[in-house]
């Protein structure tokens, strides 16, 4: 899955999806406590969605297996609500995909980035884009490569180890540490880009290149710090 374009197949499955009619359903499961056709009407709607619906199954299944009046009372709150989340869930996907199309008539963002086999200290991230100053104009190309060298230093307000790993496990663990700082760069990369894009920004500013700048506290990366067009200290 992309991280900030729905994909192709949830956008098909999100278009199918008739909010009328799923709030028909959802009333229908609330008096028969039965989910019907509802999972196969929310099917490759994405993880949001399956998420909220997920919910809401369990919450019909408490609500049948609850025999006390003043549980049968509380566990009916807890289906409506959950009822009420999943139709927000899926109205909230399918504005976002109306933003995101009305973005795509002027820019796309590449999110489709696979992470290197191996990590070493220096991280970096390219991203691919395309835009034009109106929907008439042809469609320019470009791409600016994120780039952050990781703090190697040893952190010394995390506790020792009561006994030192072998030599493979703290190469697992640099490893997966790494990943992690990795895709926080990535994310904000790919967001960076789009949000510079969304307010108006002119893709011919936008850098080959840009070094994240770090937390003066952590020493790693945080939510500024691949928003390169901010002014650098």
């Amino acid at each position: 899955m992309g991280e900030i374009n729905i994909p192709h197949d949830q956008q098909t499955a999100l278009d199918a999806v008739d909010t009328r009619e799923l709030d028909r359903l959802i009333d229908q499961a609330l008096r028969s406590e039965q989910s019907g056709a509802i999972p196969g009407l929310l099917r490759n709607c994405g993880p949001c969605v399956a998420g909220r619906l997920q919910a809401f199954g369990q919450a019909l299944g408490q609500h049948r297996a609850a025999k006390a009046a003043r549980k049968r009372e509380e566990t009916r709150r807890d289906l409506r609500s959950a009822g009420s989340d999943l139709a927000h869930a899926v109205d909230g996907m399918k504005r976002r995909l109306e933003t995101e199309r009305k973005d795509a008539e002027l820019f796309v963002v590449d999110d489709l980035i696979a992470p290197p086999y191996r990590f070493s200290k220096a991280l970096s991230v390219k991203v691919n884009y395309r835009w034009r100053r109106s929907a008439d104009d042809a469609w320019a190309y470009g791409s600016i490569t994120f780039t952050h060298e990781v703090d190697t230093r040893p952190d010394y307000t995390k506790p020792a180890p009561k006994r030192k790993p072998s030599a493979a496990k703290q190469e697992q663990e640099l490893q997966h540490q790494r990943y992690l700082t990795w895709e926080h760069l990535m994310r904000g990369a790919l967001y960076s880009v789009r949000d510079f894009f969304r307010d108006g920004g002119d893709g011919a500013a936008i850098p080959g290149t840009f070094k994240a700048t770090v937390d003066s506290h952590s020493r790693g990366l945080n939510n500024y710090s691949t928003q390169f067009w901010r002014q650098q200290p």
